[in-house]
């Protein structure tokens, strides 16, 4: 009888220093309470059998990789993704799926797909523990990014994360406001592309004069912050400096200027969630705009 492995990485959140993390800026990031869950089961075939199942339990994708070069049959976008993963993976450890008997993966999301709670990343996290290597390095050599969803999958606190000469800074930090009651998480019906989003930002940023010392006293103050009003002025003032720096418009501007309320993008602006803070439950606010995904802080964050 063979035995199997799982493995389970948290989702994230991203609350301050969107964009700017990527050059040293520091952030407050937090793990959800959703993740994605990793089991390998090993076979008498040379192969690797693959199915993903989305948080309903539905297979979302299937595969069959060779364990020689990873080829497979199917042509589309997630298996060229998961072969480019398991090449990087291999790389950082050779002695990685170096033995001829094959493997059977199961991946279980607990969140639906479009969220943008971190499908990549939680995989990423995955395949290193699975791997024996550096989750870091393998982020680095297949997605990018700052690593903080990295740092996210890995934490059971919210953290204070910075890039210092380009590797991670990871701090547990006690974000645990008397005002989280008046938290939560709008979704806002589309899932952003952070590659893109980190693209944009690239190309904004040089014609745009940044202060990492601004940033990060904002970032300070949300994590200290014990009125609801002090950490409303400090989404508010994030929101105007990163709508500066990328040349963005603010989602409240956009769709919510009549909101009794402060609103923050989360991550790449224009998709997946906001957060919100107000006075009173938003969700009648919400819903009669037709974003019915609401969830609060609590329900949220671990």
């Amino acid at each position: 009888m063979f035995d199997s492995n799982t493995f389970y990485s948290n989702g994230k959140l991203l609350i301050s220093g969107e964009y700017v993390v990527l050059d040293g800026a520091v952030s407050l990031a937090v793990p959800t309470k959703y993740g994605q869950s990793l089991s390998i089961t090993p076979i008498a075939e040379s192969k690797i059998i693959w199915t993903s199942y989305d948080h309903e339990n539905h297979i979302w994708f299937e595969g069959t990789f060779s364990l020689e070069n990873f080829s497979t049959e199917e042509d589309n976008d997630i298996s060229k993704r998961i072969i480019q993963i398991l090449k990087a993976a291999k790389t950082l450890n050779p002695q990685f799926l170096s033995a001829s008997e094959g493997f059977e993966i199961k991946t279980r999301l607990d969140f639906p797909r479009n969220w943008g709670l971190g499908t990549s990343s939680t995989l990423i996290n995955n395949i290193a523990h699975w791997a024996n290597i550096d989750a870091y390095q393998l982020l680095e050599q297949t997605f990018g990014g700052s690593g903080y969803d990295i740092a996210c999958a890995e934490n059971d606190t919210p953290i204070r994360y910075q890039l210092l000469k380009k590797k991670p800074a990871v701090k547990q930090v006690d974000f645990n406001p008397p005002f989280k009651k008046n938290l939560y998480f709008v979704h806002l019906n589309k899932k952003q592309n952070s590659r893109e989003g980190i693209k944009h930002y690239k190309e904004a940023k040089s014609t745009s004069q940044f202060s990492m010392e601004t940033i990060n006293n904002i970032t300070s103050k949300m994590i200290r912050a014990t009125k609801l009003e002090e950490f409303q002025e400090l989404m508010q003032f994030h929101e105007d400096y990163i709508s500066e720096i990328t040349k963005q418009t603010p989602v409240k501007d956009v769709y919510f200027q009549d909101f009794d309320g402060a609103i923050k993008s989360l991550g790449a602006w224009g998709g997946d969630f906001v957060l919100v803070a107000s006075e009173k439950d938003p969700t009648p606010y919400f819903k009669a705009k037709k974003f019915e995904t609401i969830i609060s802080y609590e329900d949220m964050v671990l």
